[in-house]
């Protein structure tokens, strides 16, 4: 009893768990992430690797690849800025009308009448365990016969130099795979909540340099809306049959070059391409809800990404709102990296940045509607079940 009562008296005292340590030890976690967010966000700020303003003439040819279903709003003017490129000696033009219902395929052949450069194709239904969009831009890229592949969504707005500053950035960075992320632009306030997240993401998460090289699945970023390739890599990894089942196509596409030995990765499209992604909130939840549930990977990696993306954005104002220094400074370092990213890919800073906690959270809100219309099976886009069948 004597012995045990020493040994008692000299073993160390474990601090209590009240709820104000943890409170306290919340808000620091929370603060140092978001510090981490804003020291990751100005160092690839510098680092995001820059098109040349004025770009040589693409040597070869260049190959267009643009997918449309329903786009009659906007494959005219999609065509028209395609097709005044500059410094593209050899262009070609392919649109592959998906299905469309509401005269995209009409509208396209009236813009490529007389054009030699274009060229209208009908499409078929995806076979199964093809997603549609992954299916469109295979059957283009069988017809292509450009050195360079450059995928583009109708609601893209290209700039003139836009083609040839991506070839050289291509050729130039020694890059098989490049997406230059276009400027997006926010009208509405759903839109201006959630779409500069877009950049934010992986200009404050992802090491750009070593994402170009890694084949980690997790170290890849890219954006559909605006992706160069080189075609011999392209056909050397399979293509989009390599991502024929993947709702998020274009960052699968970027993982198979890469494990493949290729490289790849997001580069600055600020002034290369502005893109519209969604016209409002049913639009917007709608487009985000299809495809969120895959970016952790799993269900639980999806909904742990949910979670800790509703505790940057809560714990912080809480922890401010009680009075913690820890949680000032992290909701500070928060809104000051969604500053830096909205100034460096051409975003709205003011007052949208200070709106940061709200963005977080109806993204994770989005990310939990997202996992459970998989789970139930209800996922569409545009009349077609957003979830490959086997």
């Amino acid at each position: 009893m004597g012995v045990a009562r020493g040994a008692a008296a000299v073993a160390p005292r474990l601090p209590r768990l009240t709820p104000a340590g943890l409170g306290r030890a919340a808000a620091a976690a929370t603060a140092a992430l978001h510090v981490g967010t804003l020291v990751g966000t100005v160092a690839n700020a510098a680092l995001l690797r820059r098109p040349p303003a004025v770009p040589p003439p693409v040597r070869g040819r260049l190959s267009v690849l643009l997918p449309v279903r329903d786009e009659a709003a906007h494959v005219t003017a999609c065509l028209a800025a395609v097709l005044a490129s500059t410094d593209v000696p050899d262009l070609e033009v392919l649109v592959l009308d998906d299905g469309s219902t509401d005269g995209t395929g009409d509208l396209a052949r009236a813009v490529a009448a007389g054009d030699p450069r274009v060229q209208v194709l009908d499409g078929t239904p995806p076979p199964p365990g093809w997603l549609g969009k992954p299916w469109a831009c295979a059957r283009l890229a069988e017809v292509a016969d450009g050195e360079v592949l450059a995928f583009v969504d109708a609601d893209v707005r290209l700039a003139p130099h836009a083609l040839a500053a991506s070839a050289a950035l291509l050729r130039d960075a020694g890059l098989d795979l490049v997406s230059p992320y276009p400027r997006q632009e926010a009208v509405t306030t759903a839109e201006r909540l959630v779409q500069p997240l877009l950049q934010w993401s992986w200009l404050a998460t992802l090491p750009l340099r070593l994402a170009e090289r890694s084949p980690r699945p997790s170290l890849s970023a890219a954006n559909g809306q605006l992706l160069v390739v080189d075609a011999a890599r392209y056909r050397a990894v399979g293509g989009h049959g390599a991502v024929r089942a993947a709702v998020l196509d274009d960052v699968a596409l970027v993982r198979a070059v890469k494990a493949a030995g290729g490289r790849g990765g997001v580069a600055d499209g600020t002034d290369l391409a502005t893109c519209r992604m969604y016209d409002g909130w049913p639009a917007l939840r709608d487009g985000y809800t299809k495809s969120l549930w895959s970016t952790g990977g799993s269900t639980a990696g999806a909904l742990a990404l949910a979670a800790g993306l509703a505790l940057l954005g809560v714990g912080p104002v809480v922890a401010a709102a009680a009075g913690s220094r820890a949680g000032v400074v992290g909701l500070l370092a928060g809104v000051a990296s969604r500053v830096v990213a909205g100034r460096r890919t051409g975003a709205r800073v003011w007052p949208d940045a200070a709106a940061h906690p709200v963005s977080l959270v109806v993204l994770a809100g989005l990310v939990v509607r997202s996992v459970r219309g998989a789970r139930r099976g209800t996922l569409t886009w545009k009349g077609r079940s957003a979830v490959a069948p086997p």
